[in-house]
């Protein structure tokens, strides 16, 4: 008699940040042992503390610690971790790396290396789904060999067009083309940007849908051939190709195409022989129809929303799922309820074109409440580094409505602290209050033509009677003279409190 599936007792995180920390709660809750990894930046670093160990991997670029396959393997490898968790970015959606963990005798917390290689290629997913009968966005069938071809193709389904880089993401490697004329340069471009970035030229062509909302389906699947799907998140609101806020239910689909979307990412995950957790990306036009765009083969940032509204930890299944377990729920079980939205908080300055912002944080006061979630790694002191992402926090909010959720994270927001760097948090409370964004009727374009620099600087403007009695209270409070002309002996430990603050 065989024995069932046990949870692993050990896992290295190949990651960092609030991704990392996120893991190590998971895993601790789970009573599984964890392993850290760093970088010479990262000595200092939060998640080094929520972790059971933690080992130095190489200086600070990643291509030299947390892209360096063969010293995370080998720190896997010697702290006796039988699986490896990539978290998102870095190594995440690697076949490579899946495939070198695999080779080690470690299992890859994620898809198999296999599905991360065929989603990985744009080409090749797209030919994937069509087969399965998922819709799929008019275009080219395969690579684009040149401009020529590019042109031929273009006519056929009519300008405007997109030429997209086949192994790319993130903007690189697209071009929007509304003219003939615009072809050979952009293919140029275009291909020898994903040369640069990717490492691969070959370059495919589809339609561009103009005004469209980006939509994606959370799917979970384990190993035995069950796939279900936990509803869908709104993901519109993205400047450059870059996502910087998410909700769910997505205010722009009724129940009916709800239920059809989410049955669709689920034929798209058979299809893709897809295994533990991963988003299928879906573009909504105008008209309400939605076409296949990609699968993202990893754990979302965005997932915290998905987890508010449906109560499943979608790590822990992960962990499950990659432990062997068959999953734990049917599709009748998953109910979402109510509504969630994520504000991703960037050290960048809205301001000043969303420029990156470096420095220490000398001031940090998380929001609280009910149903608040704030996922960070920062904290007071911590100096932001010049190597990674700027994504510094996520803020998460629940309400029983969307109206409720918005309202809750106008208060989260209002209540959140970061000094010493500049955030994107006057920029999230500036769309928290926007009509057009309260009313959900916006699309990608959103930002683009409703956002700029001197509206968040118009938002925070403070009328001249508050400011008035502000500083008069911080006159009172920090020693001046009072009304009366006498010295005011400040109290010592608002004086402490104010020098040290309240944050972590």
């Amino acid at each position: 008699m065989t024995s069932g599936p046990k949870l692993f007792k050990k896992v290295l995180v190949a990651n960092r940040g609030e991704i990392a920390i996120r893991v190590f709660r998971a895993l601790s809750e789970m009573q599984i042992g964890s392993v850290a990894v760093y970088s010479e930046a990262d000595r200092l670093s939060w998640h080094l503390r929520y972790a059971d160990e933690a080992h130095l991997i190489g200086p600070p670029p990643a291509a030299e610690s947390y892209l360096n396959i063969e010293r995370i393997l080998e720190v896997a490898r010697a702290t006796g971790c039988q699986a490896v968790h990539p978290g998102y970015g870095f190594l995440a959606e690697s076949h490579e790396f899946a495939r070198a963990c695999e080779d080690a005798g470690l299992v890859f917390i994620g898809p198999t290396a296999a599905t991360i290689e065929a989603m990985g290629f744009k080409t090749r997913a797209k030919k994937i789904m069509m087969e399965s009968g998922v819709p799929v966005i008019p275009g080219s069938d395969g690579a684009v060999k040149d401009a020529a071809a590019a042109k031929k193709i273009a006519g056929e389904i009519g300008y405007p067009v997109m030429i997209k880089a086949s192994a790319g993401g993130g903007g690189k490697g697209m071009r929007i083309i509304r003219d003939p004329g615009e072809i050979d340069q952009a293919f140029r471009t275009a291909s020898g940007e994903a040369e640069s970035y990717f490492g691969n030229p070959e370059i495919f062509i589809e339609k561009f849908i103009e005004r469209p909302r980006h939509i994606e389906v959370q799917i979970l699947a384990d190993n035995h051939g069950e796939v279900i799907y936990l509803g869908e998140r709104e993901c519109s609101l993205q400047r450059r190709y870059q996502k910087l806020i998410e909700e769910t239910p997505s205010p722009a689909i009724d129940d009916k195409a709800r239920r059809h979307i989410g049955e669709t990412a689920v034929r798209a995950a058979k299809a893709a022989d897809y295994r533990n957790a991963g988003t299928v990306e879906f573009i909504l036009d105008p008209g309400g129809n939605f076409y296949f765009l990609e699968v993202n083969t990893r754990l979302q940032v965005e997932h915290p929303v998905t987890e508010f509204v449906t109560g499943i930890d979608l790590v822990k299944n992960q962990l499950r799922i990659a432990s062997g377990f068959r999953l734990a729920y049917e599709q009748k079980d998953i109910c979402p309820q109510g509504a969630s939205i994520e504000c991703r908080i960037y050290a960048e300055d809205p301001k000043n074109d969303f420029l990156p912002s470096l420095g220490k944080i000398r001031r940090l006061k998380n929001p609280e409440g009910p149903w608040v979630r704030v996922e960070n790694y920062v904290y007071r002191g911590y100096e932001v580094p010049v190597y990674y992402d700027p994504l510094i926090a996520k803020v998460i909010t629940w309400g029983e409505d969307r109206d409720a959720a918005i309202a809750r994270m106008r208060r989260a927001l209002g209540e959140y602290i970061i000094e010493g760097i500049e955030t994107t948090i006057p920029f999230h409370m500036w769309v928290m209050r926007d009509e057009k964004f309260i009313s959900g009727d916006f699309d990608t374009s959103y930002i683009d033509e409703h956002y700029s620099g001197s509206a968040t600087r118009a938002h925070r403007q403070v009328p001249l009677e508050i400011a008035i009695i502000a500083a008069s209270i911080n006159a009172m409070e920090t020693g001046g003279r009072a009304a009366g002309g006498t010295e005011r002996q400040g109290s010592r430990w608002k004086d402490i409190a104010r020098r040290e603050g309240t944050g972590q």
